[in-house]
């Protein structure tokens, strides 16, 4: 078993009508998640509007999550930054918290060449020897893609245990895994690529749509480690439409969308993410319908 389970929840950041955080609604959230099939709350990355969040609120809501869930679920903190000095920072106060890892984006905007991002990782992964580390890869958003043979190198820090893979390629995944030991975990940063990574050797996946449908995404990877590989195909198919609206237009407006829908009072997003596409919004209520949820 790996450190953080199979499906990780990159959990919202719920909002006060005002647009200060909700931090009651995010723990009856986070309790929600636990309870239908999340084995880790991946807290303040992308999905939880990291860059609008300030620091103080990111630490507050650790420590919200992190007394509300207990020992029934890990929590992961997003405390990657383009600056390593204040990536370092982040990570060190969430060690002091006793968080159970971090997820470290690639840094974004100043792109840095392969030995940077090496020299980065190394840092933090260094600073905090004793906390476990996922990398996040996610060129689309970031402009820097982490090579294969960077992830390798990195991948010999020991507490460096595996990757958020998010550049949609299966040919950079397979060179991941033919690179590192069995040991070093690939989660998938796409929900619609969960089955075809699983396929390659990945552990899980790092999910949006497990707001909405984690226990079945649960038992999609239960069902493929048992050998039932049509039934984890079937249950693919079923939900493959849910994984595209909710990447239809930048994320996390659709899945928080989607969870207003079913009466969670998570908010709107912060500005400059707006919440305005018709078609999106009859979309997303159109599969959610057809899906019972």
């Amino acid at each position: 078993m790996s450190h953080f389970g199979r499906v990780l929840t990159a959990m919202i950041t719920p909002f006060s009508p005002d647009g200060r955080v909700n931090y009651e609604v995010a723990e009856s959230l986070a309790i929600h998640l636990v309870n239908h099939g999340t084995d880790t709350l991946v807290l303040c990355g992308t999905t939880g509007e990291s860059p609008t969040l300030t620091w103080d609120e990111e630490y507050e809501l650790f420590k919200v999550i992190q007394a509300a869930v207990g020992d029934k679920a890990k929590i992961m903190a997003g405390t990657g930054s383009n600056s390593t000095r204040e990536a370092i920072e982040a990570t060190e106060k969430a060690n002091g918290l006793g968080l159970d890892g971090t997820l470290q984006v690639v840094p974004y905007y100043n792109k840095p060449p392969q030995e940077g991002l090496y020299q980065h990782f190394q840092a933090i992964a260094q600073a905090c020897p004793g906390l476990p580390m996922l990398l996040y890869n996610v060129p689309g958003r970031t402009s820097r893609n982490l090579e294969p043979e960077t992830v390798a190198r990195l991948s010999e820090q020991p507490n460096i245990v595996g990757i958020k893979e998010a550049s949609g390629s299966l040919d950079q995944a397979s060179h991941i895994r033919q690179l590192t030991d069995l040991m070093f975990s690939i989660y998938s940063g796409d929900d619609s690529l969960t089955l075809p990574l699983l396929s390659i050797g990945a552990e899980g996946v790092v999910s949006v749509a497990s707001h909405l449908v984690g226990d079945h995404l649960q038992e999609m990877i239960q069902v493929y480690d048992q050998g039932r590989v049509k039934d984890a195909t079937a249950l693919h198919l079923k939900l493959f439409q849910l994984f595209k609206v909710l990447f239809m237009v930048p994320n996390p407006i659709p899945i928080k969308a989607a969870l207003r829908l079913q009466g969670w009072d998570v908010g709107m997003t912060r500005l400059p993410l707006v919440e305005d596409d018709p078609e999106m919004s009859a979309r997303l209520q159109s599969i959610m319908k057809t899906l019972g949820l």
